[in-house]
């Protein structure tokens, strides 16, 4: 990662931290891609459904 003008480079840009935003990042990296992955909400880790959707009953333990 370049810092040194704030710059940084990547292959792919994932936006949001939901389900298929954590596979799209993960798989990217596992195939070698530089991954940014950007979630707009410090509090909804995992996206809506666990957090204020389908899943309400589910909590994040550890981040």
């Amino acid at each position: 990662m370049d810092t040194t003008n704030d710059t940084l480079h990547a292959d792919v840009l994932v936006i949001g931290f939901g389900k298929d935003g954590k596979v799209v990042a993960a798989t990217m990296g596992r195939l070698g891609k530089r991954v940014v992955l950007v979630e707009q909400s410090e509090h909804m880790y995992g996206g809506t459904c666990p957090n204020v959707g389908c899943v309400p009953s589910k909590a994040l333990v550890h981040r």
